[in-house]
C-alpha cells in the first residue's frame, strides 16, 4: 500500500472508501462524512487494478490529483493506492499498514455492497470468511440495502445527510459528453480539474 497522504495517529476504527474516482463526486465525500460518525479515519483507496473494469480515459495520476484536491486539508482522511481492487485484497494491505487491533470497515453504497456479496470468489462461503476480516458500512442507493440474514452482524447501515442517488461518476461523464450541466455533481475544487481532464466546457 502506497500512501499519498496519511492522517495522524492510529485509528481504532478505519473506514475504507475504495473506488475508481473517475471523477470523485459529492457522493463520495458524503459517504466519508457519514462514515466519520462511526470510524476515526477514512482511507480513500484508488486501486491500480480493478476487478470489474479497466482503466480507460483519465489515468491514475489525474484521478489521484482530483482526489487530493477534493479532500483539501481534511485531517481525518488519508489517500492510498493498492495493487488490487477486491475488498479482501485491500483489507489485507490495510492490515499490514495499520495496527493489528484496528477494526476495518468498508464504506460503500448499496450497488457496491451487492457486487461484493455476489462476486464469484471461486469458493462457496468465501464472502462469509472475508467478513471475519472486515465489516461493511452501506448507504442506501436507489433503495435501502437488506443484507442476507447470515451476514447481517457484519453489515451496518450508513445514513447520508441527503439523497445522492443521482450523483455518480458515470453521470458526470455522461453530462459532460452531452454538454449538460455537471459541475454541481463534483466538489468545487475538482471542477476545474474535471473540465481539463474530461473536456467539460463552461
Amino acid at each position: 500500500m502506497d500512501f499519498f497522504r496519511r492522517a495522524p495517529g492510529a485509528p481504532r476504527r478505519l473506514g475504507i472508501l475504495a473506488g475508481t474516482f473517475n471523477p470523485v463526486t459529492r457522493a463520495h465525500l458524503a459517504l466519508a462524512r457519514a462514515a466519520l460518525a462511526v470510524v476515526d479515519e477514512v482511507l480513500f483507496v484508488l486501486p491500480r487494478e480493478f476487478p470489474h473494469k479497466t482503466y480507460e480515459g483519465v489515468g491514475f495520476a489525474c484521478r489521484l490529483t482530483m482526489l487530493t484536491a477534493a479532500l483539501g486539508d481534511q485531517p481525518r482522511c488519508s489517500i492510498a493506492a493498492t495493487d488490487k481492487g477486491l475488498f479482501i485484497d485491500i483489507a489485507r494491505e490495510c492490515r499490514r499498514a495499520y495496527e493489528a487491533a484496528t477494526e476495518l470497515y468498508f464504506v460503500c453504497g448499496r450497488d457496491a455492497a451487492e457486487r461484493v456479496l455476489g462476486w464469484d470468489y471461486g469458493c462457496p462461503g468465501a464472502i462469509g470468511e472475508q467478513l471475519r476480516e472486515y465489516k461493511l458500512l452501506v448507504a442506501g442507493r436507489q433503495g435501502a440495502f437488506e443484507p442476507p440474514a447470515e451476514l447481517r452482524e457484519h453489515i451496518h447501515p450508513l445514513e447520508l445527510e441527503a439523497d445522492y442517488t443521482e450523483v455518480s461518476a458515470t453521470a458526470v461523464r455522461e453530462r459532460i459528453q452531452a454538454g449538460q450541466p455537471w459541475e454541481h455533481l463534483v466538489p468545487e475544487p475538482v471542477v476545474g480539474l474535471a473540465r481539463r481532464y474530461y473536456g467539460g466546457s463552461g
